[in-house]
C-alpha cells in the first residue's frame, strides 16, 4: 500500500510543479507576444504617425479612413509562402506535437502497468480494477477539457489518450472479467465512440475525431468473441460513416474519410474473402455510395476536384469492383459486367453534365476516364479476364493519365508503386500456362488478361512520351527501365502464347519458334522506334540483342532442327522457316542509316561482320548438311568435309565482299575486317586444312582460291583506279573555278 501512496504524492508534485511552470509560461509568452509586435509591425506605427502629421498640416483626422493618404506612404507586399509538399503539413505536426503524442502513449502505458501491478499485488478487485481504468480515462479527458482554450492541438491529444483509455479498459472488463455481456459492452463502446465524436465537434478538433473513428473501428474487434455476425457489424459501420460523411461535409475534415476507408476497406475484404455472400454486395454499394459523396463534396459545393478527392475516386470505384467481382465469381454468378457497367453510370452522367456546360477541364478529363476504364473493364470481364491484374492494369494507367492532366505527384507515386504490382500480379497469371490444359488459342482467360496489360501497357507508354513532351525535367534512368520493363512485358505475353500452342511439338522446333518470334519483335521496335521514342542508349541495347538471337539462331539453333529433321521429327520444309531470320538481317545490313547510333564505335563495325560471317557460314554449313546427309550417323563426316572444302572459299569471298565495302563506302574498318578475316582463312588452310585433305581436293580448293583471290584483287585495282580518277577530275574542275 506504501507504493500506491508514493504514486499520489509523486503525481500532487509533479501537478503542482506543472502548474507553477504553466504559469510562468503563460506571462512569458504575452511578454513575447507583446515584444513580437511591437517588433514586426514597426511601419504600421510609422504609417501612423504620418497620418497624424498630415491631419496636423492639412486639418484633417487622420482617424478618417474615407481620406486617402498619400501615395508613397505603402506597406510592403507580404510575399507568397511557397507551396508545401503534401507531406509538409504531416510532418509539421509530427515535429510540433510528437513528444506530447509520446508523453500521452507512454502514460496509457504507466497507468496500465500499475494496474496490473496493483492486481499482481492483489491490492484491488475486478470490478475495481475496471472502475481505476474507467477513472483514468474521464480524468484524462476532463484534463484536456480544461487545457482546450490555450493549447487545441496538446488538448485534443490528451483527450484523445483518455478515449483510448477508456476504450482498452471496456475491452478488459469484457474479455478479462466478463464484467460485462458483449451486447453491453459493444453498447458501450458505442457510446464512447458517439461521446468522442461529440466532444471532437464541440472542440472543433479533427485530431481527437480521428482518434474517435479509430476507437469507433477497433471496437468490434475489442468486444468480438469469435462468432462472426456481419450484419450486425456492417449496420454499426454503415452508421459509423454516415456520421464520418457528416462531420466530414459540416467540418470539411478530409482526414476522418481516408481513415474511415481505410477500416472500411479492410473489413469488407475480409469479409469477402473468408466467407462470399451476396450481402456483401449490398454493404460494398453502400459504402460506395458514401464514399463516392465524401470524395465529391467539394465538386458539390464549388465544382472543384483536387489531387485527394480525385485519388478517393480512383480507389473507390476500383475497389468495389474488385470486391464485388469476386463475390460474383466466387459464387458462379452470371453477369460480372453488369458492377463495371453499373459504377461507369454515376461517372458518366457527371462527365455528361460537364459536356453539357462546355466545361472540358480537369473534372471533365477525370469523370470521361474513370467510365471508359469501367467499361473497359466490363469488356475485359466479359471475355472472363483475371480479376486483379485487368482491374489494377487499368487503374495504373487512369493514375497515369490523371498525372499527366493534373501535374499532382500523388498520382505519380501512386503509379509508381501500382505498376511493380500489375506485373507481379501478371507473372502469377501466366503461371496458369502450367497448369491449364487445352486452353483456346487467344481467347482464352491468360491471353485476355495479356491482351488488358499490353493495351494498358501501350496506352502508359504512350502516356509517358506525351508527359516528357510537356514538362522539361525527364528521369532518364526511370524512362528507360519503365520502358524496357513495358516492352518486356508485352514479348513475354505473346512469347508465352506462343509456346503453350506448340508445346506439343520437338523441342528444337519450339526453340526456333521462339527466337525467330524475338528476333521479328526486337525488329518491330527498331521499326517504330521514333514514334515510341525508345532512348538511343536503349536502341543500342536493342541492336546487340537482335544480333546476338542472330548468331544463336543460326548456329545452335538451326544445329537442333537439322538434327530433327534426319531424324524425322521434323519435317524438311520446316527447316525453311528458320531462315526468315534473314529478312530483318538483310534490311538491317543494307539501312545503315536505319541504327546510326550504332556505327558510332570502331568496335560495332566487328560485331555485325562477325555475326555476317557467323549467320552466312552456319547457314551454307546447315544447308549443305540437310541436303546431302540421309543418315545422321554421317553429320560428323559431313562436317568435316564442309569445314576444310567449302569454308575457307565462303570466307574468301566474304573477306573480298568487306573490302569492296570498305572502298566504296570510304570505311576504313571493313578493310581491316576483310584482311583480318583472310588471315584467318589462310591460317587456317595452311595450318589444318591442307593436311586433312586428298589431292583433288587439295587441288580443287587451292585453284577456286586463287582465282577468287586474284579477281577480288583485280576488282579492286579497278576500283581505286576509278575513285582515284573521279578525285583529280574534281580537283582539276575546281582549279578551273
Amino acid at each position: 500500500m506504501s507504493e500506491v501512496l508514493l504514486v499520489i504524492f509523486i503525481t500532487v508534485i509533479i501537478f503542482l510543479i506543472f502548474n507553477n511552470l504553466n504559469g510562468k509560461i503563460r506571462r512569458l509568452e504575452k511578454e513575447i507576444s507583446d515584444l513580437h509586435s511591437k517588433i514586426n509591425n514597426p511601419q504600421q506605427n510609422t504609417v501612423s504617425q504620418q497620418q497624424n502629421t498630415i491631419a496636423e498640416e492639412t486639418g484633417i483626422s487622420a482617424q478618417n479612413p474615407s481620406i486617402p493618404i498619400h501615395e508613397e506612404i505603402r506597406t510592403e507586399e507580404i510575399p507568397t509562402p511557397p507551396q508545401k509538399d503534401w507531406l509538409g503539413p504531416v510532418f509539421d505536426f509530427l515535429k510540433q506535437n510528437i513528444l506530447t503524442i509520446i508523453g500521452i502513449f507512454t502514460l496509457v502505458l504507466g497507468i496500465g502497468y500499475f494496474v496490473k501491478y496493483a492486481i499482481d499485488k492483489n491490492w484491488i478487485g475486478e470490478t475495481a480494477r475496471a472502475g481505476i481504468g474507467l477513472a483514468a480515462g474521464a480524468g484524462i479527458m476532463l484534463t484536456g477539457h480544461f487545457l482546450r482554450k490555450n493549447y487545441a492541438v496538446f488538448s485534443s491529444i490528451i483527450t484523445g489518450g483518455g478515449i483510448a483509455v477508456l476504450y482498452f479498459t471496456t475491452t478488459i472488463a469484457f474479455r478479462e472479467y466478463h464484467l460485462f455481456t458483449q451486447n453491453t459492452a459493444f453498447i458501450i463502446t458505442i457510446l464512447i465512440t458517439f461521446a468522442s465524436i461529440v466532444l471532437a465537434y464541440y472542440y472543433k478538433s479533427e485530431v481527437l475525431i480521428i482518434f474517435a473513428l479509430l476507437g469507433g473501428f477497433s471496437a468490434p474487434l475489442m468486444v468480438s468473441t469469435g462468432q462472426s455476425n456481419y450484419l450486425f457489424l456492417f449496420i454499426y459501420l454503415t452508421l459509423l460513416n454516415i456520421g464520418m460523411l457528416a462531420a466530414s461535409i459540416l467540418k470539411h475534415w478530409k482526414s476522418v474519410g481516408w481513415t474511415a476507408y481505410f477500416f472500411t476497406s479492410l473489413y469488407l475484404f475480409s469479409w469477402t474473402s473468408e466467407k462470399a455472400e451476396l450481402l456483401c454486395i449490398a454493404f460494398y454499394i453502400i459504402s460506395y455510395i458514401i464514399f463516392y459523396i465524401f470524395a465529391l463534396q467539394d465538386y458539390i459545393k464549388k465544382n472543384v476536384l483536387s489531387s485527394w478527392d480525385t485519388l478517393m475516386l480512383v480507389l473507390i470505384n476500383f475497389s468495389s469492383i474488385i470486391g464485388v467481382v469476386y463475390i460474383f465469381n466466387t459464387l458462379k454468378y452470371e453477369p460480372v459486367i453488369i458492377f463495371p457497367l453499373l459504377f461507369a453510370v454515376p461517372n458518366g452522367l457527371l462527365a455528361v453534365k460537364e459536356y453539357g456546360k462546355r466545361s472540358f477541364g480537369f473534372s471533365y478529363s477525370i469523370f470521361i476516364a474513370l467510365t471508359i476504364s469501367l467499361i473497359t473493364l466490363a469488356t475485359a470481364f466479359q471475355f472472363k479476364a483475371h480479376l486483379i491484374t485487368s482491374v489494377w492494369a487499368i487503374e495504373a494507367s487512369l493514375l497515369l493519365y490523371i498525372w499527366k492532366k493534373s501535374g499532382h505527384k500523388i498520382f505519380k507515386t501512386c503509379f509508381y508503386i501500382l505498376f511493380p504490382l500489375v506485373i507481379i500480379s501478371q507473372i502469377m497469371t501466366w503461371t496458369e500456362y502450367f497448369k491449364e490444359r487445352q486452353m483456346a488459342v487467344v481467347f482464352n482467360p491468360v491471353f485476355l488478361t495479356s491482351l488488358v496489360t499490353i493495351a494498358t501497357t501501350i496506352v502508359n507508354l504512350f502516356l509517358l512520351k506525351k508527359i516528357n513532351e510537356t514538362r522539361k525535367e525527364k528521369d532518364t534512368f526511370f524512362e528507360n527501365v519503365f520502358a524496357i520493363v513495358s516492352y518486356g512485358v508485352i514479348y513475354i505475353a505473346l512469347l508465352l502464347e506462343i509456346v503453350y500452342h506448340i508445346s506439343d511439338m520437338p523441342w528444337a522446333a519450339m526453340l526456333s519458334i521462339g527466337l525467330l518470334f524475338s528476333i521479328y519483335y526486337i525488329f518491330v521496335l527498331m521499326l517504330l522506334r521514333k514514334k515510341l521514342d525508345i532512348d538511343s542508349s536503349v536502341q543500342t541495347g536493342l541492336i546487340y540483342l537482335f544480333l546476338l538471337l542472330i548468331v544463336f539462331n543460326s548456329s545452335f539453333s538451326s544445329s537442333e532442327v537439322v538434327n530433327a529433321v534426319l531424324q524425322k521429327k521434323l519435317s524438311f520444309s520446316f527447316y525453311w522457316v528458320h531462315l526468315l531470320q534473314w529478312i530483318p538481317f538483310i534490311y538491317i545490313l543494307r539501312n545503315t542509316a536505319f541504327i546510326p547510333d550504332f556505327y558510332k564505335t570502331e568496335l560495332s563495325y566487328w560485331i555485325i561482320s562477325t555475326t555476317l560471317v557467323v549467320a552466312v557460314s552456319c547457314g551454307f554449313y546447315h544447308t549443305y548438311t540437310i541436303a546431302s546427309v540421309e543418315d545422321i550417323s554421317n553429320i560428323n563426316r559431313t562436317k568435316e568435309h564442309f569445314n576444310i572444302l567449302y569454308l575457307p572459299i565462303i570466307w574468301a569471298i566474304l573477306a573480298s565482299l568487306f573490302i569492296y565495302i570498305s572502298l566504296k563506302k570510304n570505311i576504313p574498318e571493313y578493310s581491316r575486317i576483310g584482311f583480318a578475316l583472310l588471315g584467318i582463312m589462310v591460317l587456317k588452310l595452311y595450318c589444318y586444312d591442307v593436311w586433312q585433305m586428298d589431292n583433288i581436293s587439295r587441288i580443287t580448293a587451292f585453284i577456286i582460291l586463287g582465282v577468287i583471290l586474284l579477281l577480288s584483287s583485280f576488282t579492286f585495282q579497278r576500283l581505286k583506279n576509278i575513285i582515284k580518277n573521279m578525285v583529280d577530275k574534281k580537283e582539276e574542275e575546281g582549279g578551273r573555278k
